[in-house]
């Protein structure tokens, strides 16, 4: 019997016609079955347009003849050999022409990358990055609360922990000469957790009970360093178990009342509640020990914030901020402080550690730069009254660099020497022999000195804020800058007023949703009055982006028992001249940054169109980063308001589940393209070890 023909396959030869026959027979038979398989078992290659460059040959039968025997498809003649030819040659062809492409391309991708791999390298780093930065943004904000993973508490060694301020990194990366105490924020790896509470911490008093009485386990000092203290300030505390008590208005000789009436006296005032009179209302207190210089004359009306270098253990400014206190980390040393030029009516220095005759005088320079004309300086140094020649001859050298900064020396009284500033400019180019230091060029003269390096020239002299702290308006009339001071300012008194009357609407608002009703799944009945929360149930307040301060005023027209830390934040216009001009205090900060206090020390965190100002450019951190660093500042059951577009409130809202934060969005108008976002930090406890 003879079996299917196929190709490579061996023809068996018949042995008889019979054979033959049946061979012939049963081969026609067969084929015309393949014939009808061909047709219907498998598709034509003019049916598929890839079956020209993909068909199996080893399936394709070669032509029968009738006699058996298998006719060769190359033999040329017929027509359907002629067909297959010419299906042959286009397959042929288009192989062909599909390698002479991929060659052409990968030859062509050769050299354009051998030409200009830099530019590719970069640009596809640019891309990787953007695409990294918008994938992070993204998962970011667009998560739904129920899938973002809640942030851990960080160990118990962060418990004080103030970023930027490391000193053991400091010295290994070179610094010296008390450089090592200064604030370096770039080499510093942001912590991704949150600051949890010492085991023991409680909340602080209300003001102005809390002024006067702190409790021990809220700051990091010992009753040893309490006690073996020996400034003045620090003198005036009484310790016991679980508090510290502050006395302020202590009947001692040396007691901070004594001690202010004895300033005040110096500069020909009948007491300190005369400061006012005299164009006083912003004073810097520089290394301010416990802040009781502040908190005394806090009752005349008088603002006095604390700095002070950064201390590893126990600190003037965390202990001043618990008092409720305007403090923050800073110092004299070898950068110029974020305040612009003219910004203090009084400096005041008691026992503060600073040697002014250091660097060449070069710190007085930076003193006289944020002293505003006519205001006055004041210093309580043993050096005063030395006996040795060494201090003598430094006493001598700051005596006579003051006077070529132009200050007159008012008065001088046992360890304590009041210097007044001048408030003529015409007074530094008749100083004898054109003394040292000279005046900063325009170009130096700048009032936006976010941490630069200490300059060898005497600034403000250029600016048009130049203005007596006596031509000024007595407070609190200040707080209402007149048309010629909003001139300076770009501003008109309209515009002025606007802003002025929109914060009093605004504070109204807040104050009402600031209780734990506004966290409440069934909220009060129509007609339900509720009693406001108190005047003085907030104390420390921080608004990171105040503008022209208008935050701040209508605080204080409602009757809020509340001191402000403005900030102005250096991705906006800077407006921090005009809020210092109006009475208060603040300071320049980028927001990537750490702000420089300590833990727990605001009540309050305030932030109107601050995400629209931040993220509003492309940020080198994130809203996460941001948010984490507002944990760190805010006390235990703090507060937190957001106002701002609803795009970024929502973005903001999904971020508090994270934190940990109890928050609610609230509308402002039903009109409005804006939200209120409010939140309260609740108070987690440590577990005591």
């Amino acid at each position: 019997m003879s079996r299917p023909l196929h190709r490579g396959v061996s023809i068996r030869i018949p042995e008889s016609n019979n054979d033959l026959w049946d061979s012939q027979s049963k081969d026609k038979t067969e084929k015309e079955g393949l014939d009808r398989r061909g047709s219907f078992g498998h598709p034509s290659p003019l049916r598929s347009p890839f079956g020209l460059l993909f068909s199996d040959n080893s399936n394709s039968k070669p032509g029968i003849t009738e006699n058996g025997f298998s006719s060769d498809p190359f033999i040329i003649g017929t027509p359907r050999s002629r067909h297959k030819l010419v299906l042959l040659f286009l397959k042929f062809s288009l192989v062909f022409i599909v390698i002479l492409a991929l060659a052409g391309s990968f030859w062509w991708t050769i050299l354009i990358s051998t030409a200009s791999r830099g530019h590719i390298y970069h640009g596809y780093r640019r891309l990787q990055e953007k695409l990294i930065s918008d994938l992070l943004d993204i998962g970011e904000i667009s998560y739904a609360p129920s899938r973002l993973k809640e942030l851990e508490f960080c160990s118990q060694d962060f418990e004080n922990y103030v970023p930027c301020f490391n000193v053991s990194d400091n010295l290994a990366l070179g610094f010296s000469d008390g450089n090592e105490f200064d604030r370096q924020c770039n080499h510093e790896l942001r912590q991704n957790c949150l600051v949890l509470s010492p085991s023991n911490y409680k909340i602080p008093l209300r003001w102005p009970t809390g002024r006067d009485i702190i409790w021990v386990a809220n700051v990091k000092i010992t009753a040893q360093e309490v006690l073996s203290s020996g400034s003045l300030t620090k003198r005036m505390m009484m310790l016991d178990e679980e508090q510290i008590s502050f006395r302020s208005a202590s009947l001692m000789f040396d007691g901070v009342e004594d001690y202010s009436h004895q300033i005040a006296e110096m500069i020909g005032l009948r007491n300190e509640s005369n400061f006012i009179k005299a164009g006083v209302r912003t004073i810097l207190d520089i290394g301010c020990g416990y802040g009781s210089f502040g908190a005394h004359l806090f009752q005349s009306q008088l603002l006095t914030i604390c700095i002070a270098s950064y201390e590893p253990s126990g600190s003037q400014v965390q202990l001043t901020l618990e008092r409720g206190l305007p403090a923050m980390v800073a110092s004299f040393n070898s950068k110029q402080l974020p305040y612009p030029s003219l910004s203090f009516d009084m400096l005041h220095c008691a026992r503060c550690g600073i040697d002014w005759d250091r660097k060449d005088g070069i710190l007085m320079i930076e003193a006289d730069r944020i002293l505003r004309p006519g205001g006055y300086f004041v210093w309580t140094s043993p050096i005063t009254n030395a006996r040795d020649q060494d201090n003598q001859k430094r006493w001598k050298f700051i005596q006579s660099f003051a006077e070529n900064l132009c200050w007159e020396m008012l008065s001088q009284q046992d360890e304590t020497v009041v210097w007044k500033k001048t408030s003529k400019r015409s007074c530094y180019s008749s100083r004898k022999n054109s003394s040292p230091p000279p005046l900063c060029g325009k170009g130096y003269d700048v009032e936006s000195p976010y941490y630069r390096e200490l300059q060898n020239c005497i600034g403000g002299t250029h600016s048009s804020r130049w203005i007596s702290v006596k031509d000024r308006e007595t407070w609190p009339s200040r707080d209402h800058l007149n048309k010629k001071e909003l001139a300076i300012f770009g501003l008109q008194s309209d515009e002025f007023a606007e802003d002025s009357e929109n914060w009093r609407a605004a504070v109204r608002n807040y104050w009402s949703l600031l209780s734990p009703l506004i966290f409440s799944d069934h909220p009060k009945r129509p007609g339900d009055e509720d009693p406001p929360p108190p005047y003085n149930m907030l104390r420390n307040v921080l608004d990171m982006n105040a503008h022209f301060g208008g935050f701040n005023s209508a605080l204080l027209q409602a009757g809020k028992s509340v001191w402000v830390m403005n900030v102005v934040p250096l991705s906006g216009e800077n407006y921090l001249p005009l809020i210092q001009d109006r009475g208060y205090v603040g300071v320049l900060h980028d927001w990537c940054e750490a702000f420089p206090t300590y833990p727990r020390t605001y009540d309050l965190v305030h932030a109107a169109g601050f995400l629209s100002l931040e993220f509003a450019q492309q940020r080198r951190c994130t809203m996460l980063d941001m948010f984490i660093e507002i944990d760190r500042l805010l006390r235990p059951e703090g507060w937190i308001i957001i106002r701002d577009t609803v795009p970024l409130i929502e973005s903001a809202r999904a971020l508090t589940t994270r934190l940990k934060w109890d928050a609610r969005v609230v509308e402002i108008e039903s009109d409005s393209d804006q939200r209120l976002l409010i939140c309260q930090k609740p108070f987690f406890k440590r577990q005591a070890n």
